[in-house]
């Protein structure tokens, strides 16, 4: 009995993870070049759902866009009509060699790793995000889908301990 309670409970959790195969989209169009995106400014919108779906944040975001060198600057500025977080955040985004890139921002630890397929681009971080009175390490699977060159889509799936706790989505478009 305790093996099948322990079987059921694993396959529930799995049910609560989410995995997204990047090579999927590795031939689909139109191919999704960060730094052509960003480049400029950029308008977005976007809520946040946690873990039963309930809208718990809804925002919108300006964002920057700069190189410096080959260093793609994006300077955020966020505007919260449900909720609260952060006020801003400033990504320093550097491509790789091997065609990745690594990000770095105030509130992120250690280095963000993106990876590019067609179009989309996957960047993975962790970062300790503020609920209430309380502060969670969290992991992030941020997902990006090119709709056309100037629209794209971002699902962000944040995780503890392997499971989705809360989900944002985001519409970003070329200004």
């Amino acid at each position: 009995m305790r093996y099948l309670l322990g079987l059921l409970l694993c396959v529930g959790m799995a049910g609560c993870s989410v995995s997204i195969e990047g090579d999927t989209y590795k031939q689909q169009t139109p191919e999704f070049s960060l730094e052509q995106f960003f480049t400029g400014e950029v308008k977005a919108w976007g809520i946040v759902q946690n873990r039963s779906g309930e809208v718990v944040q809804r925002f919108t975001v300006d964002i920057s866009g700069t190189k410096d060198g080959n260093v793609l600057v994006l300077d955020e500025r966020f505007t919260y009509s449900l909720g609260d977080g952060p006020a801003s955040r400033v990504w320093r985004i550097t491509p790789q060699i091997n065609g990745t890139y690594t990000g770095q921002a105030s509130d992120i630890l250690d280095v963000a790793t993106g990876t590019p397929y067609g179009n989309a681009f996957n960047f993975t971080y962790s970062m300790d995000l503020p609920v209430d009175d309380t502060t969670y390490t969290v992991a992030f699977d941020d997902w990006f889908w090119a709709l056309d060159n100037d629209t794209l889509m971002n699902r962000s799936y944040i995780k503890k301990f392997g499971l989705v706790m809360a989900e944002v989505t985001i519409f970003m478009q070329r200004q």
